[in-house]
């Protein structure tokens, strides 16, 4: 924060962003990383930032988590046990239990202060956690994977670093214990940044990926609040394609229930897809 009360974000690439500011509402640092939680002066709502970084505002959280969440999960053919990893906030497990498939979603965070910050000050995202189909685990989301014995349909991951404060990047060995934890027929979808604002961050990534799944396809969609406007995914699977189980009565089911999120507009991010060609 400045003292004129703006949030400014800046990229190594020079990109960055400015929102205006009501108030701060929580701030403290926690074991593992700053968290703040700010009240916008705007319809935007409230946001909350990690190591003054954003992850998520509550007034338009339906940008980036709606199609992150419902491309993998609609190309699923009956996605019911889910892993979210970096899913304190509660949104991307408040679309997730969208699908009446879902049997258990399991939400790893490591930080239990994001959970508790966000129920009291983020409801509308962080309710979604109170669910009972919700399982979850205050923990190094590494040590979870290596170490459970669940297995999954769909992976989200959503962390700020790629598994959380206490990994920091990916290695072989994550790779390994992802694949073990994931069902036949699944699909991982992984937030890449952006593709405006840290490409070099996005093509190690993706090198590394293309080396330990058969199936790497990006895709990418306008986030407003996000340095660069725009941000995209990475899904991964050994068998499945975006959109190969589309179902036409289930996209409706969802539709019905999003701001955004459709048909052609899941279509629309996949054809959208240059972020491989331009890395490589």
């Amino acid at each position: 924060m400045t003292k004129s009360m703006y949030y400014r974000e800046l990229t190594p690439s020079g990109i960055g962003i400015a929102i205006k500011v009501n108030e701060i509402l929580f701030s403290v640092q926690s074991k593992y990383q700053k968290i703040e939680i700010l009240d916008l002066d705007s319809s935007l709502g409230r946001m909350l930032t990690l190591n003054d970084i954003m992850f998520v505002i509550d007034g338009n959280a339906h940008y980036y988590n709606e199609i992150f969440v419902h491309l993998p999960m609609l190309s699923h053919k009956n996605p019911e046990n889910i892993l979210i990893i970096g899913g304190g906030t509660g949104a991307a497990a408040k679309e997730v239990l969208k699908h009446n498939t879902v049997k258990n979603a399991v939400v790893v965070d490591i930080d239990d202060m994001v959970i508790n910050a966000c129920k009291k000050f983020m409801p509308k995202l962080a309710n979604s956690l109170n669910d009972t189909r919700v399982s979850l685990k205050i923990m190094d989301a590494f040590d979870y994977i290596k170490n459970t014995d669940k297995t999954f349909d769909v992976i989200l991951i959503s962390s700020p670093d790629p598994l959380g404060p206490g990994v920091g990047t990916y290695n072989d060995e994550v790779y390994k214990n992802l694949k073990k934890v994931l069902n036949k027929d699944g699909i991982i979808v992984i937030q890449s940044e952006s593709p405006v604002a840290n490409v070099q961050k996005s093509k190690i990534l993706y090198k590394n990926l293309m080396n330990n799944f058969k199936i790497v396809k990006s895709f990418k969609a306008p986030v407003p609040t996000y340095p660069g406007g725009n941000w995209a995914w990475a899904f991964c699977s050994d068998t499945v394609k975006p959109l190969d189980n589309y179902n036409e009565q289930n996209f409706e089911y969802i539709a019905e229930q999003c701001k955004l999120f459709n048909r052609k507009y899941a279509e629309k991010r996949l054809k959208q897809e240059t972020l491989l060609d331009d890395l490589y």
